[in-house]
């Protein structure tokens, strides 16, 4: 048995790792580029990272469950598009009214998700989500005749473009649901069980767990903070588009990976999502100060990606070694 010390000392060397690839990436870029430690640069960062955070946060409860998400990119679609028909065809303005339309929309899409996977019986919600991310997609161009909509009222942009005392209102958002989900995954018990989950469904189920309901709340979880990236994303652009938050899905997995997440589930934090996504944030924005294509970020992105799930592999394969070990010492 791995007693709590055991389980906080495995959480910090998971987030050790990914901190120091951060903080050397950043001074590699502080050397290669003049001005990226500067007071404007590194608030451009925050911002670059908060959207990504946030459905990383949100991934993460799904991964932590053994599952993934591939519908928060469209759900990012869906909640500004909600907003903007709401808007140019309603001629609704009320921001608390548009804000709520939009997190109802995470909130439905994110419960659907759970429902599939869990009532049907899918052998994994790859299958569920990504039907659901396509029907979506399809959903969002149907409803804007594939054309952009803007017109929204300050109070829907404020999240993405206002700053307090020139700190992003966005990151902001980013440090108090960071800070609520850490709370809630590591001081309740609904977030030990949602590792325990993770770590064996069945042994959980047959403990008493109630693992369907909370697989439906991870789904509706994730769900919810992309809405909330949809929301921040319109404030930063001025408009919502049917194809926004394409590739989402795959900036979050990586961050969740980067910090520690495992696809088997049971692993990862909530601090390590967020270094991670900082990670890529730094990663994109040097590449981008250094004239970089969209095409080589992708590029690069894409081995990132690939180097995160082999250190999962092989991580996970050495944590398997250990525990042989320690059954054939007992």
């Amino acid at each position: 048995m791995i007693g709590k010390s055991g389980i906080k000392k495995s959480k910090f060397s998971n987030i050790l790792g990914p901190f120091i690839a951060l903080m050397l990436l950043s001074l590699l870029s502080s050397v290669a580029i003049n001005k990226f430690f500067s007071v404007a640069n590194l608030l451009n960062i925050l911002r670059q990272a908060s959207i990504n955070t946030l459905v990383a946060t949100g991934m993460l409860f799904v991964l932590l469950t053994g599952g993934i998400d591939l519908s928060v990119g469209a759900i990012i679609a869906l909640s500004g598009c909600m907003m903007g028909m709401i808007v140019n065809k309603g001629g609704l303005t009320d921001p608390a009214l548009l804000l709520l339309v939009g997190i109802l929309c995470g909130i439905v899409v994110g419960l659907v998700n759970g429902l599939l996977f869990t009532q049907l019986n899918l052998p994994h919600p790859f299958v569920s989500t990504l039907g659901t991310q396509l029907f979506i997609r399809g959903f969002c161009l149907w409803l804007t005749g594939s054309a952009s909509s803007g017109g929204f009222p300050d109070g829907v942009m404020y999240l993405g473009y206002a700053s307090i005392g020139g700190f992003p209102v966005s990151f902001l958002l980013v440090i108090l649901v960071v800070v609520i989900a850490s709370i809630f995954l590591n001081w309740t018990a609904t977030g030990r069980y949602i590792y325990s989950i993770g770590g064996n469904r069945e042994a959980s189920r047959l403990s008493g767990i109630k693992v369907k309901p909370l697989l439906n709340l991870t789904y509706t979880l994730s769900g919810v903070l992309s809405a909330l990236a949809g929301i921040v994303l319109v404030g930063r652009v001025g408009l919502a588009y049917p194809n926004a938050g394409s590739g989402y899905e795959m900036n979050a997995i990586a961050a969740c990976v980067i910090g520690g997440a495992s696809f088997n589930g049971g692993r990862g934090s909530i601090g390590g999502t967020l270094i991670g996504a900082l990670l890529i944030a730094v990663l994109n924005n040097s590449l981008n100060l250094l004239g970089a294509k969209s095409d080589v970020q992708q590029m690069i992105l894409g081995l990132v990606v690939v180097t995160a799930v082999f250190i999962d592999v092989v991580r996970g394969q050495q944590e398997a070694r250990i525990r042989r070990l320690a059954q054939a010492k007992e």
